[in-house]
């Protein structure tokens, strides 16, 4: 455990200097939606913003259903959206589509968007659903924050809900930020423009963790050892795994050796002399 842990930190740094080192195609995403556990009818859930921003230049940009309603000089309350929901749904997963579409060297920072319940699948099959012909981002452009951070300090960095937590050990502010039951509950209210404050929050505190992870600033339960996986285990790993290591490992002993050798026989010699 402990060696594996080493190479992945290894691994997981490694992967920080290559996001910072062209930060200016990188883009944090968040998105959020109707609760997935609760649609009574099982169909997909519907999305009510999302929002994308520049690790480089911090620009965000954002697409959201009471921006689109308020384009159509719709009231955006509940009982005035309901009724043209899909039509703007789809007005915004068009515009979103068509962001990809022009930004398709881009790769994306994200926290646990890995499948059709919430990610990037479940987006491409709302869109769908609505009628639109989706943009697939290649798996090679995603890069999960969540996961990263798993590698980089190990398992038990910090408890869950692991993104909320970071945020207390890091003293960063929650300001507009809603957690997934908070989400849920204000769609539910219809509260559209507290859901579109609390993605674009999002993609803010993902791009602050991530500086603070690549500059070794980030707070968390881990241990130096414990995020590097430092054990005599790891050092034996390393032995056998890196020829080098190994080699260097024999030629310490045999100087030690040698050295041992050698003051046995000085003490021998300068001994035996008056």
């Amino acid at each position: 455990m402990s060696a594996n842990q080493f190479e992945r930190h290894r691994k997981a740094r490694k992967k920080l200097h290559e996001i910072f080192s062209q930060a200016d195609r990188i883009v944090a995403i968040h998105y959020s939606c109707e609760s997935f556990y609760d649609v009574p009818d099982g169909r997909s859930p519907r999305i009510t913003s999302i929002a994308v921003r520049n690790l480089d230049s911090g620009q965000t940009q954002s697409f959201s259903i009471h921006q689109m309603a308020e384009i159509r000089a719709i009231p955006i309350k509940q009982a005035d959206i309901e009724p043209h929901y899909n039509v703007l749904e789809k007005e915004m997963l068009d515009a979103f589509y068509n962001y990809l579409r022009h930004n398709s060297t881009q790769t994306f920072l994200h926290w646990n968007m890995r499948d059709k319940n919430y990610g990037f699948q479940a987006i491409e099959h709302r869109y769908k659903v609505l009628g639109g012909e989706p943009i697939v981002v290649p798996d090679d452009r995603k890069v999960d924050l969540s996961r990263l951070f798993v590698e980089l300090y190990g398992i038990g960095y910090i408890g869950h809900p692991r993104l909320e937590n970071l945020l207390k050990e890091n003293s960063i502010t929650a300001r507009d930020f809603m957690t997934g039951k908070q989400e849920a509950d204000a769609f539910v209210e219809g509260k559209f423009v507290d859901l579109h404050r609390s993605t674009l929050r999002k993609v803010d505190v993902l791009c602050n963790l991530a500086g603070r992870a690549y500059d070794d600033k980030l707070k968390t339960l881990s241990t130096w050892k414990e995020a590097w996986g430092i054990s005599w285990k790891t050092a034996a790993y390393l032995a056998k795994k890196h020829w080098m290591v190994a080699g260097l490992s024999v030629l310490a002993t045999v100087v030690g050796a040698i050295a041992t050798i050698y003051k046995s026989v000085h003490q021998i010699w300068g001994g035996s002399n008056p």
